[in-house]
C-alpha cells in the first residue's frame, strides 16, 4: 500500500531582471482542498518577510508530526492531555556547499489534566518522535525538549 500526498505550486512573474529582482511570492494549495498558502524565500534571499517560507514549512511539518504522533500514543494509553503547544526552531547556518536546515528544535510544552501521572510523557515524548513520518523521511537533526504541566484541580 502507498500513501500519496499531493500539491500544487504556482508561480507568476518574470526573471528578466536577473536574480534580485523577481518575485519569490508564490502560492500553495494541497488538493482536494480550495484552502490556498501564500509563500515567499525568506528575507534572507530575497523573499516577503510577510511570507511564510519553505523553511518554515519544514519545522511546522516536524512539528505538527510531533504534536500528531504524540496525541495518538496518549491516547492509546489513556493520557488525559488538554493542551500542546510547541515553539519550533529550526537553523541553516550558512555555508559554502548546499544549505540545509542543519537542526530543528521541538519544544512542546504538553498540559495535562488534573491527577494525571506526568512520569509517562517523555517516554511517549520519544516514542512518538520514533514514530513520526517526517522526522523519519529528514537527514535533519531534530531534538525534543518537552515540559509538561499537570494543571490543578
Amino acid at each position: 500500500m502507498e500513501h500519496r500526498f499531493e500539491t500544487h505550486v504556482v508561480w507568476d512573474g518574470s526573471t528578466a531582471g536577473g536574480y534580485r529582482a523577481y518575485s519569490r511570492n508564490h502560492r500553495a494549495v494541497a488538493p482536494p482542498s480550495a484552502q490556498e498558502l501564500s509563500l515567499s524565500s525568506a528575507r534572507a534571499f530575497h523573499g516577503d518577510a510577510s511570507q511564510i517560507n519553505p523553511e518554515q514549512l519544514l519545522v511546522m511539518a516536524a512539528s505538527s508530526c510531533q504534536l500528531l504522533s504524540f496525541l495518538a500514543l496518549a491516547t492509546r494509553v489513556g493520557l488525559d492531555v488538554r493542551g500542546y503547544s510547541d515553539d519550533a526552531l529550526g537553523t541553516m547556518p550558512h555555508s559554502a556547499g548546499p544549505m540545509s536546515v542543519a537542526q530543528i528544535v521541538l519544544r512542546p510544552h504538553i498540559v495535562l489534566a488534573p491527577g494525571t501521572d506526568p512520569s509517562v510523557v517523555a517516554a511517549l515524548v520519544e516514542q512518538a518522535h520514533a514514530e513520526c513520518f517526517i522526522a523519519n523521511s529528514l537527514r535533519t537533526s531534530i531534538t525534543v525538549e518537552p515540559t509538561v504541566t499537570v494543571l490543578s484541580r
